[in-house]
């Protein structure tokens, strides 16, 4: 695990193209500093532990610079659809587009899988993940009143339906 001045000095070297690779049991210290800094609410390493053991629809993935771990993603497969988990990209290095690109090659994988599909949750006052999202195909779909414990906000459920694996366009058919 690196430190902050190792973390300010990778955000100051020239980056090396992003590695993108499936999330493992190692890599749990890194995803829960990312954790904390990202959310109001961060899951406990207990339950990454569990999502990466017992949790036979998740899939996770980190985004790696030069070797060190920047951001992550989930989500639950089941049936034809994925459910966004999580989306976070440390503090330093957000502004860049690696949220955009993690999302962007998590729907890949959902099409890989087979999903045709994709939802998930946002903080009605997240607008520039909303942004982001209807950037990528996301439409609002409905509000769950008082979702997040910290504070009741709403949250904003969002769908996107995924290309077919090969196709590209917005899934429907011609």
């Amino acid at each position: 695990m690196k430190g902050r001045a190792d973390m300010a000095m990778l955000s100051e070297q020239s980056e090396e193209h992003p590695v993108l690779r499936q999330m493992n049991m190692d890599d749990l210290p890194a995803i829960i500093e990312i954790e904390h800094e990202a959310f109001t609410l961060p899951w406990t390493e207990e339950a990454f532990r569990n999502e990466l053991t017992m949790n036979h629809f998740a899939r996770y993935m980190v985004l790696e610079l030069n070797g060190y771990i920047v951001g992550y993603a989930g989500m639950w497969t089941i049936m034809d659809e994925a459910h966004v988990t999580n989306i976070a990209v440390r503090e330093a290095y957000r502004g860049r587009k690696l949220g955009q690109l993690l999302l962007v090659r998590m729907m890949e994988w959902a099409i890989e899988l087979g999903m045709i599909r994709m939802t998930l949750e946002v903080r009605v006052t997240n607008e520039a993940a909303q942004n982001l999202y209807r950037k990528l195909g996301f439409s609002g779909a409905g509000v769950r009143k008082a979702y997040y414990s910290d504070n009741n906000e709403d949250a904003l459920i969002m769908w996107c339906e995924l290309p077919a694996d090969g196709e590209s366009g917005n899934g429907k058919e011609a």
